[in-house]
């Protein structure tokens, strides 16, 4: 009896350190190949499979992205001088982009009640309406940011959601790439906004906001819809639809831009 009572801890031992070993997060800076190895078995057991997992095969931490995330400065432009800056040479594109897709923003502001212009703004300050999506690799962007210890729980729960992107189909790892910081598409979407609001508007079995205009706009109303976005109510400061701008982007300056940039594309709203 007794040699068996313990065996018994013995196993429950065992098993509690094995159930450890499951839910600690793998530790941040030190060793990379043992943090990766470390991730790699935790995102195994939150159902990643192993060929996306195999994504992070051969990665290595980028410096330069390390580096960019320690030196942010704080954003001090004006309204003035950011909307002076980025809206009109943007303009007449914008308006062009508007006739261009006018039947699908149609379709959109019928499923999500946001109008095309908003869309067409926000499009236009992220990239240049998809001219300018950034070329980091988004993995190895938020592997780097998961290993590095400043924002480690947050990138962790990141890397895990850009796994998860490239598992449903959605992208190829070679086709993730964005902002150094992670974001990525055309309208600048983190992983875990685009597993959350990304959506299949042109029914082709993905979402990918990387090539897709119609997914790409359509992800973004969606976004903003569910944000609390209230159909056929306006959006410049002070009004209903102002704070869905600014879950877009905490910025007061960028919200206030993307409203004044709607509200030209479209004249007085």
């Amino acid at each position: 009896m007794q040699l068996r009572a313990i065996g018994f801890l013995l196993s429950a031992a065992v098993s509690l350190l094995s159930a450890g070993e499951v839910l600690a997060a793998p530790a941040c800076g030190g060793d990379f190949q043992a943090w990766l190895s470390d991730f790699k078995r935790e995102a195994a057991t939150k159902g990643i499979s192993q060929q996306a997992i195999g994504a992070l095969d051969g990665m290595t931490p980028d410096q330069n992205v390390i580096s960019r995330d320690h030196n942010q400065k704080v954003f001090d432009q004006s309204f003035e001088q950011f909307s002076g800056r980025m809206i009109p040479p943007r303009l007449t594109r914008g308006e062009n982009m508007l006739k261009r897709y006018g039947s699908l923003l149609v379709r959109i502001e019928q499923a999500y009640g946001v109008p095309g212009s908003v869309l067409v703004a926000i499009w236009g300050l992220e990239t240049d309406f998809g001219s300018n999506i950034g070329n980091f690799p988004t993995l190895r962007s938020v592997t780097t940011l998961a290993y590095d210890c400043r924002r480690a729980e947050l990138f962790r729960a990141e890397l895990m959601d850009a796994l998860r992107i490239v598992d449903r189909g959605d992208l190829a790892p070679n086709e993730m790439r964005g902002a150094w910081a992670g974001e990525m598409g055309q309208t600048q979407l983190m992983p875990s906004s685009y597993i959350k609001f990304a959506v299949d508007f042109d029914g082709n079995g993905k979402r990918d906001l990387l090539h897709s205009p119609a997914d790409v706009l359509a992800s973004t109303a969606n976004f903003l819809a569910s944000k609390g976005w209230k159909r056929g109510q306006p959006w410049d400061p002070g009004a209903p639809n102002f704070d869905a701008l600014k879950e877009w982007n905490k910025s007061e300056v960028y919200a206030r831009t993307v409203a004044a940039f709607a509200g030209q594309l479209e004249g007085e709203h």
